[in-house]
């Protein structure tokens, strides 16, 4: 299990090197292949994932069929924790966007682990509040921004987390189709596609398959306001 991955984990980044080890040997790794299901939103749960290695997305769905992408997840970053400290049914279902690979860690093993150690617990703590924020901006997107910002604002967080700087600019291999993208900013493919369009026709991206270029950070950075 890779410890340098795991550290950029908010639960372990408070941890010394021993304790690290300690608790990520007390860890499950599971492996999905692209497409599999880890948990689907409705089932029970009691156990903390991080990603070790690929993609996956946590998506919900409503009762006429229609989905949501609420987040696309890499490695360091982690999920599953509200089951940890309000015990009941998955709030969504999670997919393996690429082959993925996952550190688990139990309520009981957690709880052990935060006795007695309030700087990992203040970690967590703060891992929930971000994750509140961030729910409380996508709401206020949703009333406020219109799709082109939507997707330009989508666009820079996938950058900020799986972009690749090169000399033609920032390469963001994010590995979802044109429909999940349309899901992570809420909207139809339809409309998504043809912001996508304009910012390409512009020149501050370069669409690719499963992947975009973002030429010009800067306008695609002023569009998203």
């Amino acid at each position: 299990m890779d410890n340098d991955v795991l550290r950029q984990a908010p639960l372990f980044s408070a941890l010394d090197d021993e304790a690290a080890t300690a608790l990520s040997n007390s860890m499950a790794e599971t492996k999905l292949r692209r497409g599999d299901v880890l948990f689907h939103e409705g089932d029970s749960g009691d156990r903390l994932y991080v990603v070790l290695d690929g993609k996956v997305k946590l998506g919900r769905s409503a009762a006429d069929g229609r989905e949501n992408l609420l987040a696309v997840m890499g490695p360091g970053q982690m999920f599953g924790e509200l089951s940890l400290f309000d015990p009941g049914p998955r709030s969504a279902t999670v997919t393996a966007v690429t082959d993925a690979s996952f550190a688990s860690l139990s309520h009981e093993d957690l709880l052990r682990w935060l006795e007695g150690r309030p700087t990992v617990a203040r970690s967590l703590l703060s891992q929930l509040a971000s994750r509140l924020r961030k729910s409380n901006d996508v709401v206020a997107d949703l009333v406020f921004s219109d799709v082109p910002g939507r997707v330009a604002k989508a666009l820079l967080d996938l950058a900020d987390r799986f972009g690749r700087s090169a000399d033609d600019g920032v390469h963001v291999h994010h590995d979802l189709t044109q429909e999940e993208l349309a899901q992570l900013v809420g909207a139809s493919r339809e409309t998504v596609n043809k912001a996508l369009a304009d910012f390409a026709s512009r020149g501050w991206i370069r669409l690719e398959p499963r992947s975009v270029v973002i030429m010009d950070i800067e306008r695609l950075g002023k569009r998203a306001r």
